[in-house]
């Protein structure tokens, strides 16, 4: 029954997460709030929902390794996602084709999960009316990023280059046009409440299989729940490819990376036992080191990209390598 009802949660999340992001589009272009505002705050939010109260759930059910371990998990999952799509679709060459932007999406991310680690291994349990300091330096690196970036406003999670370019272009699938402002904010706060539900009934879920199973709560945190939670930035991802708009896929994962890094801080606030990341089980660690190296391949990948522009022998080898890493974590999570 446990199953049925994670699987079920799971087709719900991302049904109502793909709604959220059409709705959210549709108050972008057509109230006075911008595209700017409703991007980066409704829609990042939206489509980030499932993993927000998959990890608030976590923390009221009193497994904050699931809480971690989801964000974490989420992040790895993006990342090999990419990857996998990437050698699929290597006749499209995505990586020679994106902007050097994304080079500075892929550093923060990087930047942001190595504090992660570091408090990981640490474990100070230095905590300031009851959030761990390092969420606040989570927040505060954050902040100072954007100020650095040319352009913040292309990197900000699934800005509003998701909510024009992806839904303008398949604007017959969705048919945005036909919702009105008024339907766009109750279709909003309705599915918002759906995902509410179900992202909570995942993670109920996902505890009760760990407890009956005898697996570690971080591995079903970064398996299965933080596999369920991603699914929207797949089917994003996917439909991005297919419309050739290589921009998109790319920032809309390293974008989401960096959104779900934030979640830890808003779980710190809910967490009143500490530092939500001194409760953390060692195989976190575990977790947090293969999503660095994986941006690292990424970043480097980037980079090599940016002066070759042309695909030469070889072009996947980068993508193939990410793939045999999150294997060869996955069963370092399993076993520990």
């Amino acid at each position: 029954m446990m199953y049925l009802i994670f699987f079920a949660a799971a087709t719900i999340t991302v049904l109502c997460a793909i709604k959220l992001s059409v709705y959210a589009d549709v108050l972008s272009e057509r109230t006075s709030l911008g595209g700017m505002m409703v991007g980066t705050l409704l829609l990042a939010g939206a489509t980030s929902l499932p993993e927000v109260t998959t990890s608030a759930t976590a923390v009221f059910v009193n497994n904050p390794d699931i809480a971690i371990s989801n964000v974490l998990g989420s992040n790895l999952f993006n990342l090999v996602i990419l990857a996998i799509l990437d050698v699929i679709y290597r006749k499209k060459a995505m990586m020679t084709q994106i902007y050097q932007e994304h080079l500075h999406t892929g550093l923060v991310s990087l930047g942001l999960t190595s504090m992660v680690l570091v408090a990981l291994f640490i474990n100070t349990d230095i905590a300031f009316l009851g959030i761990g300091i390092e969420s606040y330096l989570l927040i505060i690196f954050y902040l100072f990023s954007l100020k650095l970036m040319e352009n913040p406003e292309n990197t900000l999670t699934k800005v509003e280059i998701a909510a024009t370019d992806e839904v303008q272009e398949i604007d017959n699938k969705y048919q945005t046009k036909s919702i009105s402002v008024k339907h766009a904010i109750v279709g909003f706060i309705i599915a918002a409440v759906i995902i509410f539900i179900s992202g909570s009934l995942l993670t109920i879920s996902g505890d009760m299989i760990a407890t009956s199973t005898g697996l570690s709560s971080s591995f079903v945190g970064s398996i299965f729940i933080a596999g369920a939670t991603s699914l929207p930035e797949v089917v994003t991802v996917i439909v991005a490819i297919q419309l050739l708009n290589y921009n998109l896929a790319v920032g809309n994962i390293l974008g989401s990376n960096i959104f779900n890094l934030l979640i830890l801080s808003f779980t710190d606030i809910l967490y009143r036992d500490g530092s939500i990341l001194s409760a953390a089980s060692p195989v976190t660690i575990v977790i947090a080191a293969a999503v660095i190296m994986l941006n690292i391949i990424f970043i480097g990948s980037i980079l090599y990209w940016q002066t070759k522009k042309k695909p030469t022998k070889g072009y996947i080898l980068p993508s193939v390598i990410i793939i045999i890493l999150y294997l060869a974590a996955s069963y370092m999570i399993f076993i520990s």
